[in-house]
């Protein structure tokens, strides 16, 4: 419980030092999109939050405008590296993950943290079993467990079941371990595209 409580400070105060860094990334990466295309620079999903509170994620729109949504078999959001629905600026956003630099708004609003699992779809709500539904007790995070260790290289239940694991053992040294592995994954670019 304190941790937790800990955490949500940290999750302020890091949010707020960090709004200058997504000021200028949407002044460069914002006029890179509208050059592109002249659509919305971010684009907002609806997404499971905590005690399954719904929320709009923020994220810099990587797709060109009303991209049909395709999701595999599974349920999970489909991508592929020659996706035609994903802009010249929008794969090289979602390679370098600075797609996700937005939802530094969302953490600063208490939507979601820096660290827990990946947000899902709000409108899969209901396909969740009881087993899985432990990850809606923590935040959701810009970076978690299953994106640290895995990004895309699991099945959609998979996902869940670790998600809902992570939930159950949140940890400051997890937390540590989970942004040092992030790291590592965002250099060397694993796992960033569905099979």
């Amino acid at each position: 419980m304190f941790y937790q409580r800990f955490k949500r400070l940290l999750d302020i105060l890091l949010s707020i030092l960090l709004l200058p860094l997504f000021l200028i990334l949407y002044i460069v990466i914002g006029t890179l999109i509208k050059l592109e295309d002249n659509g919305p620079v971010i684009y907002k999903g609806e997404r499971i939050g905590k005690r399954n509170k719904k929320f709009f994620m923020y994220k810099f729109r990587s797709m060109k405008v009303d991209a049909p949504n395709i999701l595999n078999a599974d349920g999970s959001t489909f991508n592929s590296e020659n996706d035609p629905r994903v802009t010249k600026i929008g794969k090289f956003i979602r390679e370098s993950s600075i797609d996700e630099i937005p939802q530094i708004i969302n953490v600063l609003r208490g939507d979601m943290s820096f660290i827990g699992p990946r947000a899902s779809l709000y409108s899969v709500l209901s396909t969740f079993e009881e087993k899985e539904k432990d990850k809606m007790k923590v935040r959701p995070g810009i970076t978690g467990y299953t994106q640290a260790y895995y990004r895309n290289g699991l099945s959609n239940k998979e996902k869940r079941l670790k998600d809902a694991w992570y939930a159950n053992n949140v940890s400051f040294f997890l937390d540590l371990k989970i942004i040092l592995k992030t790291i590592q994954m965002v250099i060397k670019k694993e796992n960033i595209y569905t099979k």
